[in-house]
């Protein structure tokens, strides 16, 4: 497990980026401050809009345009980094102003003046805030500390969510990356089977797993122990003193917010461990999690914003690590780019497969028997990414390619993460990987490893795919 160490040589070590982690409770503020100025200075509907802009556009835009950092803090400065009360007040900073966006729109629902266009932007834009501070009750619910895990509790009412407290900590870190895991998705598995399925299972697993203890306390499981009925109360509270407040109209705003919150947790989740498996080993039981079980960005902005939640396998190593100290493994997965730039691609199952499978077909070097992979799809994809080694055979009765021409051809096809172009040795015909062949129904992008073998030459219709050859530059 080697991490990428470039700062280990300065013993006086500071952070650089000490006050843009401020950014994560900007969100909320921004919420408000949106909310306030169509409130009583301009009331644009688009206003209301501004948490969709931000997620599903300023980060990815300011994420490509600023890049990635792979910086570690060097290990001596960790124990000063977590005792630093600064950043564990950055998290708390968040729900004050959380609580604020989600009780100011139900109000603004409450006085029936806003359009129906500004209503569903409402939704999104605290969905949103409230989704976002899912991963707040995450960085809280991890740690040992009374204080912080029941902040964590507080956190998710507001998302109706609160089991993901029980089920993330005792579930999911037991299970990661293994198919008994229903926040880990399959590859194969679109984000729209996924989201049923982890939101279904994870309430389950959540249940059985306060079940479970309670039992061994010899507590009852219908009682103030049980955590996720702590939690879900909070919820009960919440909705339903907004609900006395302002009225019935304001439940149904406050069940959609919280659904589209939770969903923004699950699509985060969907791309954590696409894919990824742990095996069995020979005593049955699952090999250690290890940073190769988890997809990986250094993208600065959604770090940013998501306490380094992007950072994920050291995340999974050291589960109780502040998030100013998470560090980046060299050897860990690593997705095309950050959590908010895949949030589009994931909602689209046929652009998420086309930038995802290809990734973990690299990552286990071709064998994906040792993948996640959807059940009823298992054979499908084994047949289409595990193709049988070609002996070179031509379409033309006397072939004047040279097998080693041929071989060189089907090892670059091996080499996903670089574009290459196959030339036609009859015609001069070449397929570009970068371009595809539209008329032929490849997008650009189409490996040439995803194309049929028997495939014609489209110029010449004499020679197939498997007689071309790399053509080099």
């Amino acid at each position: 497990m080697k991490s990428a160490e470039q700062t280990t040589a300065f013993t006086d070590w500071h952070d650089g980026k000490r006050y843009l982690w401020l950014l994560s409770p900007a969100i909320p503020v921004l919420a408000v401050s949106f909310l306030l100025i169509y409130m009583f200075i301009w009331d644009w509907p688009g206003l209301l809009w501004g948490g969709p802009l931000l997620v599903y556009g300023l980060i990815p835009l300011a994420d490509w345009v600023i890049g990635t950092d792979t910086n570690n803090p060097p290990e001596s400065a960790v124990p000063q980094l977590e005792d630093d009360k600064y950043y564990r007040l950055i998290v708390y900073a968040y729900i004050p102003t959380q609580y604020l966006a989600t009780i100011m729109g139900a109000w603004l629902v409450a006085q029936g003046q806003t359009p129906l266009w500004g209503l569903v932007g409402l939704v999104f834009s605290v969905g949103a805030v409230n989704g976002i501070a899912i991963n707040t009750a995450h960085e809280l619910g991890h740690k040992k500390g009374k204080t912080e895990r029941w902040l964590a509790k507080i956190t998710l009412a507001p998302v109706a969510y609160g089991h993901f407290f029980v089920e993330h900590n005792k579930g999911h870190h037991k299970n990661v990356a293994t198919p008994e895991d229903p926040a880990s998705a399959r590859m194969g598995e679109s984000f729209w089977r996924f989201l049923p399925r982890t939101m279904i299972g994870s309430v389950k697993s959540a249940w059985s797993i306060e079940a479970q203890r309670l039992e061994r306390c010899e507590d009852p499981l219908w009682s103030l122990k049980n955590e996720n009925l702590q939690a879900w109360l909070m919820t009960v509270v919440l909705f339903g003193l907004l609900t006395l407040w302002l009225g019935w109209i304001v439940l149904p705003f406050l069940l959609l917010q919280a659904f589209y919150g939770a969903s923004l947790l699950e699509v985060i989740n969907y791309m954590e461990h696409y894919g990824l498996l742990r095996q069995k080993k020979a005593d049955g039981r699952y090999e250690r999690c290890e940073p190769k079980h988890s997809w990986n960005s250094n993208h600065i902005v959604t770090n940013l914003f998501l306490y380094q939640l992007q950072r994920h396998s050291d995340h999974h190593a050291n589960p109780t690590r502040r998030f100013q100290a998470l560090r980046h493994f060299d050897d860990s997965p690593q997705l095309p780019s950050g959590y908010a730039s895949m949030l589009m691609p994931a909602y689209f199952p046929f652009v998420w497969f086309q930038k995802m499978d290809p990734l973990v077909y690299q990552h286990y070097k071709g064998d994906l028997t040792l993948a996640n992979l959807q059940p009823d799809k298992r054979e499908k994809l084994l047949k289409k990414w595990q193709q049988p080694a070609v002996t070179y055979h031509s379409a033309d009765s006397e072939p004047d390619v040279a097998e080693g021409a041929v071989a060189e051809a089907r090892q670059a096809e091996q080499e996903i993460d670089t574009p290459h172009q196959f030339q036609c040795p009859n015609c001069g015909y070449v397929y570009d990987e970068s371009r595809g062949e539209e008329k032929e129904g490849f997008p650009p992008g189409t490996r040439w490893l995803q194309i049929p073998n028997d495939w014609p030459c489209p110029d010449c219709a004499v020679r197939e795919k498997v007689d071309f050859v790399l053509r080099k530059h």
